[in-house]
């Protein structure tokens, strides 16, 4: 008898893991481009000219990935603009690492363990459509658009002379691909890391104990911060009446803001300055901090927001009752076999781990000058004028003049981090003793799952 023949697995195969990563990548673009939108919208982006506002999304994706945006234009031979922009929005970025950690998780789901070459496979097309995404991304992220000087006259005379302001932005090619793929890769490793559900290779089951209860606990505590942070967002925008600006920075910043007011809770440092105005509503405390004068660079720290505002105190506390809920946590979700030191140990390491990446994920650096003939120019002049036809609520108003630095200091930030975990790691694992951990079977049954 004839036997039926049949075509060849491997295609249909191959294209289902194509489209399955395709469904990721597009997920997380969607999430992240309709945060930045809502937030770009409240903040009077939607004002930019020559319908500037898709553009501005996609910059601002391309800033959610660890992208940098340059602004640039000028007036002719006359002035030029001197300015760029390094800033993750870390609202927009969340939105899309959770999007997609969610969509690579349920192609994987009813699975307790995966072969390696699978999630290999899985895990090269995702980056490679990603890749091309990002691509299009910074081809999209750019736009340009003239300044109007004033009335007919004033216009036709600066025309004239050659005074006729273009301005534009664009996102920077290598910075925003390379950046950004390491971004996802980032995000896919927090994934495996974090979730009970991620399943893994066989080699690497035995290590999921030792990673995962710490690493879920970490995230708690990030997210607990962005729950009291949006409250108190809510609470701001209620009292002072600013409702739409406090909505765009909870829209587009709310993780910059709440994850440093932690680092600033267990005894980190930031160095900034700022310059200028920021657009932005942010913490009084923190603008007045920021603004030095004589060019000075300000300490940003428990002391000097304290001075501003005595409730900046409060945040010692918060920080500590937080990693102490959290080494609980990981300490009940581990096996009672984990001894005290050992567990503290591990959750010191993912204490140092997680303040390294709020460091990192928290630096601010926006330059936005203008230069006439090659001399800077801060505020007035030109500066003035492009800062008043962006609209003083636009997030491009800063073209006025000005600039904003935030970096942390790493090398005390992740010491002092570590000391924090160590210490808390282990009085959390006290406190674990005297329950019943996770998956532990007793006379009434089995833990909870």
């Amino acid at each position: 008898m004839q036997q039926p023949t049949t075509g060849p697995a491997g295609p249909p195969g191959a294209v289902r893991g194509w489209l399955d990563a395709l469904a990721v990548v597009l997920a997380g673009l969607v999430a992240m481009a309709a945060v930045a939108a809502l937030g770009l919208w409240l903040a009077g982006a939607d004002d930019l000219p020559d319908g500037g506002f898709p553009s501005a999304v996609a910059a601002t994706l391309a800033l959610a990935v660890g992208g940098s945006v340059q602004l640039d234009g000028g007036a002719g031979s006359f002035a030029a603009v001197d300015a760029g922009i390094s800033a993750m929005p870390l609202t927009v970025s969340l939105a899309g690492a959770v999007v997609m950690a969610e969509v690579f998780l349920r192609q994987l789901r009813f699975r307790a363990v995966a072969g390696g070459g699978e999630l290999l496979g899985r895990i090269v097309r995702t980056v490679v459509v990603w890749v091309v995404a990002l691509v299009l991304l910074t081809l999209g992220a750019r736009h340009t658009f003239v300044v109007p000087l004033g009335g007919d006259l004033v216009q036709s005379i600066g025309g004239a002379l050659g005074l006729t302001p273009e301005v534009g932005f664009h996102a920077d090619g290598p910075s925003t691909v390379g950046i950004g793929l390491a971004w996802l890769l980032l995000v896919l490793a927090a994934t495996f890391a974090v979730s009970r559900r991620a399943p893994l290779p066989r080699a690497l089951v035995r290590y999921q104990l030792t990673v995962r209860p710490v690493a879920f606990a970490l995230w708690t505590v990030l997210l607990a911060c962005l729950a009291i942070g949006a409250v108190a967002g809510v609470l701001t925008a209620i009292v002072h009446g600013n409702a739409r600006q406090t909505l765009a920075v909870l829209l587009l910043a709310l993780p910059d803001l709440a994850w440093l007011g932690f680092g600033v809770g267990l005894g980190a440092e930031w160095q900034g300055r700022l310059v200028g105005a920021l657009g932005l509503p942010v913490p009084k405390p923190l603008a007045e901090v920021l603004r030095v004068p004589d060019g000075r660079s300000a300490t940003v720290d428990l002391g000097t927001l304290a001075d501003q505002d005595a409730r900046a105190w409060w945040l010692l506390p918060l920080a500590a009752v937080l990693l102490l809920a959290a080494a609980f946590l990981a300490a009940r979700r581990s096996p009672r076999t984990v001894r005290l030191w050992q567990h503290a140990v591990r959750f010191a390491l993912a204490t140092a781990v997680t303040v390294l990446l709020v460091g990192l994920w928290t630096r601010m650096d926006a330059d936005y000058g203008l230069s006439v003939l090659g001399v800077g120019l801060g505020q007035g002049g030109l500066g003035d004028l492009l800062g008043a036809a962006l609209g003083g609520s636009n997030p491009l108003a800063a073209l006025g003049g000005g600039s904003l630095t935030l970096r942390p200091s790493l090398w005390t930030a992740v010491p002092l981090a570590a000391g924090w975990g160590l210490l808390t790691g282990a009085l959390g694992a006290l406190l674990a003793t005297r329950v019943q951990h996770r998956g532990e079977v007793t006379e009434d049954g089995p833990a909870p799952r």
